[in-house]
């Protein structure tokens, strides 16, 4: 939701005319601003890097951690309290392999998706943020993984974390879109960046070729223009992906997922979806469950006193012209838990979909 570019502030580590103890404290606070740590830690990790912001924050956030168990779950209430910060190893996410995993890949009939803006430009307890949704994608070893708001340290992080996913991104300052795709499952074929040129807020459209089990894919993210004030931007924004989803090559199943920021009027205003593209969440019968993704009232990382309601997150899907390949079965929540640090892992619940996919 926010606007403003997440580089750091304070440049004082680029200001001449600023002594060097000055600078060097400036870029501490700002170390520790970011990775959620105390000074001590943040001095270390920036002398040890030649005091370069970056290669800081890259060394901290891909430093190896303890290794402790993690065992799936049934989704609690929102705003029950768990850990969900601790890490198997480092590469956990590309090691380990669950049941549901393996009969995936013996027959192919499953195809998983996740979706979710982890709201990287809220520093506040960044690492364990992170952390807490590397335990998602852990647990749920989705084939293909769309992120919104992922920040340059995050990136670092979960190339890291989850080697076993080739991650295409949608740019690489400030902060951007990403794309996962399980190296197992998905083939990769090329990616395609869309400029949104009336953005002011860095926004594009990122484009993915890919096939799983012989089926061709077309996959986009995207997080269209935030708040209220911007909704007629935010339309144009959706038409361009409109547009593209059905210039896609008839042979493919293309599946938009991303933060749209849309409220339901400014869809029929833009004439409503194409008949052969479909919103997921309304094909599946609107199941009350996971209607709202963005909830200030059950999520409380923003602190917002007033309730806001919205279905930002949303998944379209166009079927290949051959017929059903790939077919939506079902939709979820993800990161209804608080960790430790009493915040839950973004101020938007991600979303996990599972598709059918006919052999």
């Amino acid at each position: 939701m926010a606007e403003s570019s997440p580089e750091v502030r304070r440049k004082a580590g680029c200001d001449k005319d600023v002594p060097m103890e000055k600078k060097r404290h400036l870029l501490r606070e700002d170390f520790a601003s970011v990775a959620s740590c105390d000074a001590s830690v943040a001095r270390r990790y920036l002398a040890e890097n030649n005091w370069e912001m970056e290669r800081a924050l890259n060394a901290y956030f891909e430093r190896p951690v303890e290794e402790g168990a993690l065992k799936r779950r049934p989704e609690s209430e929102p705003g029950s309290c768990v850990d969900r910060t601790n890490e198997e190893t480092t590469d956990s996410i590309s090691s380990k392999t669950s049941t549901s995993e393996n009969l995936q890949q013996e027959d192919g009939s499953m195809f998983s998706l996740i979706t979710w803006n982890i709201d990287g430009l809220d520093l506040n307890n960044l690492r364990e943020r992170a952390q807490g949704v590397c335990s998602y994608l852990d647990l749920y070893s989705p084939d293909v993984i769309f992120l919104q708001e992922v920040i340059p340290p995050y990136y670092s992080y979960l190339k890291k974390r989850a080697s076993s996913y080739e991650i295409i991104t949608g740019h690489e300052e400030g902060y951007f879109t990403a794309i996962m795709l399980k190296k197992s499952r998905v083939k990769f074929k090329s990616q395609e960046i869309i400029l949104f040129p009336n953005t002011k807020m860095m926004r594009n459209l990122l484009c993915v070729h890919a096939s799983v089990c012989g089926n061709e894919l077309c996959l986009m993210t995207s997080h269209l223009e935030s708040t209220r004030g911007h909704a007629k931007e935010r339309m144009n924004q959706l038409k361009m992906v409109l547009k593209k989803m059905q210039e896609a090559p008839e042979s493919a199943s293309v599946i938009f997922a991303g933060d749209t920021n849309l409220r339901d009027q400014e869809v029929t205003k833009c004439g409503g979806l194409p008949n052969n593209i479909l919103d997921v969440w309304e094909f599946l019968g609107k199941p009350k469950h996971c209607q709202y993704t963005w909830d200030t009232q059950m999520n409380s990382n923003l602190g917002i006193p007033a309730v806001c309601k919205h279905r930002f997150d949303r998944i379209f899907f166009r079927a290949a012209a051959e017929g059903d390949h790939i077919i939506p079965q079902s939709l979820d929540l993800l990161g209804l838990e608080k960790l430790d640090c009493g915040r839950f892992p973004s101020d938007h619940w991600g979303l996990l979909c599972n598709l059918d996919v006919i052999l």
